[in-house]
């Protein structure tokens, strides 16, 4: 272990490890939906990023999705450049585990996956996910449109309501936009103001290599309302 402290709020900036300027070598085909992990994406193609936890069984949730054409597992909303996983979990990265999604917007829709995201996992637990303890494992929405964070944010509000009749507590996920893009670079990074960084080649759809692997999501059961995405 790197560090044996798991802090519950991010670090100040300048006290995340350097990284490196080197990319993850990720290359080859998703092996359930058979295209490319890396961009360039298919043409009228949107994308956006979702951490809910383990990325594992994120990955997964995200996959199994009707329209969607291609997902990978990476590290965002942090500030160390490549970082590798172990440095991901020390938590001296401030970045969480995220799922890239691409979807096809003619055969699914942003709030579809919105859904499919809140009712995936416990939005209430701050940094934390079940028994994945530290920042890592924080729930989170990296949009690339200004139309999809709104979305977004009116979902979080939505949803909110909904745990709140169910006495959970307060939704912590961080929603951000990064703006839109999805350029590459070595074939390895995703651009944008928040980077998606790829994670290392053994942990992209895990859970088909390993269909037995650790989940470690933790669903409340409450299910979404009409209207997720509409002004509340």
């Amino acid at each position: 272990m790197l560090f044996s402290r798991k802090p519950d709020t991010l670090i100040p900036a300048e006290d995340t490890l350097p990284g490196r300027d080197q990319l993850m070598p990720v290359h080859g085909v998703h092996p359930v939906l058979a295209r490319p992990i890396v961009p360039p994406f298919p043409e009228g193609s949107q994308h956006a990023s979702f951490g809910m936890g383990c990325f594992w069984g994120a990955e997964r949730t995200f996959w199994t999705a009707p329209g969607v054409l291609v997902t990978a597992v990476g590290y965002q909303g942090g500030q160390t450049p490549n970082p590798t996983y172990r440095e991901v979990c020390s938590d001296r990265t401030n970045h969480t585990e995220a799922v890239l999604v691409v979807w096809d917007p003619e055969q699914t829709t942003f709030e579809q996956l919105l859904r499919r995201f809140w009712e995936g996992h416990d939005p209430t637990q701050g940094m934390r996910q079940g028994n994945d303890m530290g920042t890592s494992y924080r729930s989170a929405i990296y949009t690339t449109t200004d139309e999809q964070l709104e979305q977004a944010e009116a979902s979080k509000v939505n949803y909110g309501k909904a745990l709140a009749d169910a006495g959970h507590g307060p939704i912590t996920t961080e929603i951000r936009n990064g703006g839109p893009g999805a350029a590459a670079f070595g074939g390895a990074l995703v651009g944008g103001e928040i980077p998606f960084f790829y994670a290392e080649p053994d942990h992209q759809a895990y859970l088909h290599k390993v269909p037995n692997g650790y989940c470690g999501h933790g669903e409340t059961g409450v299910s979404c309302p009409i209207g997720l995405v509409s002004a509340s």
